[in-house]
């Protein structure tokens, strides 16, 4: 870091440094979990994909997007980013599956 950085653009950094890694281990997390769920669907026979689900999901991120002054669209966006990732994930999982 060069020593001429300002103290609080430092700080800053650093804390925006320690929300990254924060985000990055709660994906993590949410991601083993909705393995789990797509194992889960694929044993029941179940679709990759809730829409119905999805619509409320994004409906309640939305509120809280709002509530929390963090845009609506942009947090639209980032979950419609980690469901298609989660879609995926679960084709993947049913693939796996030995045929009954």
């Amino acid at each position: 870091m060069p020593e001429s950085l300002p103290p609080e653009l430092a700080r800053l950094r650093g804390s925006i440094d320690n929300f990254d890694a924060a985000l990055i281990h709660i994906l993590a997390e949410r991601f083993k979990a909705t393995r789990q769920v797509g194992a889960l669907k694929a044993e029941l026979g179940l679709p990759a994909s809730d829409p119905g689900r999805e619509a409320r999901q994004v409906a309640r991120l939305r509120d809280l997007a709002h509530e929390s002054d963090l845009d609506p669209v942009f947090a639209e966006k980032f979950l419609a980013f980690i469901v298609d990732e989660v879609i995926r994930h679960h084709e993947e999982i049913a693939g796996q599956q030995p045929l009954s």
